[in-house]
């Protein structure tokens, strides 16, 4: 029988949560993989109000944003902690150009194996990474190299979502980038990345954000027509702008310029389908049995080759998770937040 450790009744309010990672960051040696988003800035700037020492490690893998570099450099200058720059060009790394379906589990596990060097050659012991728990609800495969290097997770401990990041940051004025997400990740997988479709992408998005007052943009890239995201489409359809963006960009040599109506939102949290102490969530990618038991130290109740059955879970091969018998909807949450970090997909 697994026993979670469920607060029943309690629902602990963000400042309890922020409480939890100061607990876990507390007078210890912290590294951090620093990209300056929105949850290693918040890593960092609580790192540097209780740590005993913050190094902040950022990657340059040559294809990230523009100012993604100078933009690390102010926010870390700015919580007064010690920031290095790792200069990693993935561009000679055939593996990775190749972009197949296992490209986010590769692109990690290169930038994590040269931060966990690097930090214990500075003598930081303690190496942590920003995910949260929102991040385990989305088909984010490199979440398995955090899990295969060790490297610690305050945020999904204390059970923070993207949304409560954001407000945090928000509430107390600390400023962080909402860009920082690899250009490479605009093209779709199996198809061959290369430095002429990144600059073409880096390009466009850069129009765009600069001739409007959208603050994410992502120009998905199909070769001969792309697919803009935008967090403000009234930026884009009114005043014409549409029409200059979409000349710009067929200057760079697409075809046509789509735009999707759905607007991006990185306010990411997790709700269930809760009804009669029970719910259900069907996440986007397959669960590997086999490495999901370790977890549990092989003590569950029952299990076949489709699923797991717990205590008050089942969890089932194809990425459904079903809990019974929770009495209300906070408990249920709570037990598939304690769920989500044992669970070991494929990829």
């Amino acid at each position: 029988m697994v026993l979670l450790t469920i607060k029943y009744g309690i629902k602990m309010n963000l400042e309890d949560k922020i409480n939890i990672v100061k607990d876990i960051l507390k007078d210890k040696k912290v590294a951090i993989g620093f990209s300056g988003g929105a949850d290693s800035t918040l890593i960092a700037y609580l790192s540097s109000k209780v740590a005993k020492d913050t190094l902040a490690i950022t990657i340059d893998n040559h294809l990230l944003p523009r100012d993604f570099v100078e933009n690390t450099k102010k926010v870390t200058d700015k919580f007064g902690i010690k920031h290095e720059i790792i200069d990693i060009n993935f561009y000679n790394d055939e593996k990775f150009l190749s972009n197949d379906s296992c490209r986010c589990y590769s692109c990690r596990n290169l930038m994590y194996s040269k931060i966990e060097e690097h930090a214990h050659e500075r003598g930081f012991d303690f190496i942590c990474d920003g995910n949260n728990i929102s991040d385990l609800v989305i088909d984010r495969p490199g979440i398995l190299i955090t899990y295969k290097k060790e490297f610690e997770t305050p945020f999904i401990k204390a059970k923070l979502t993207s949304k409560e990041i954001h407000e945090y940051l928000n509430r107390n004025n600390i400023s962080y980038s909402k860009s920082t997400t690899c250009l490479a990740t605009r093209i779709p997988v199996n198809t061959r990345t290369t430095k002429e479709k990144i600059d073409r992408i880096s390009y466009c998005e850069n129009f765009i954000l600069a001739n409007t007052n959208c603050e994410i943009v992502k120009v998905r890239d199909f070769e001969n027509y792309c697919i803009c995201e935008v967090d403000n489409i009234d930026e884009i359809l009114g005043n014409d702008k549409f029409k200059q963006i979409n000349d710009e960009l067929k200057k760079q040599g697409y075809e046509k310029v789509a735009l999707n109506l759905s607007e991006i939102d990185d306010n990411e949290f997790i709700s269930i389908d809760y009804h009669n102490k029970s719910f259900e969530y069907q996440l986007p990618f397959t669960i590997n049995l086999e490495n999901t038991k370790k977890q549990f130290d092989n003590t569950f109740l029952e299990n076949t080759n489709e699923r797991i059955d717990l205590e008050k879970i089942t969890i089932y091969s194809d990425g459904l998770i079903k809990g019974h018998d929770l009495k209300t909807y906070e408990i249920a949450l709570d037990t598939f937040m304690e769920i989500l970090p044992k669970l070991r997909r494929n990829i």
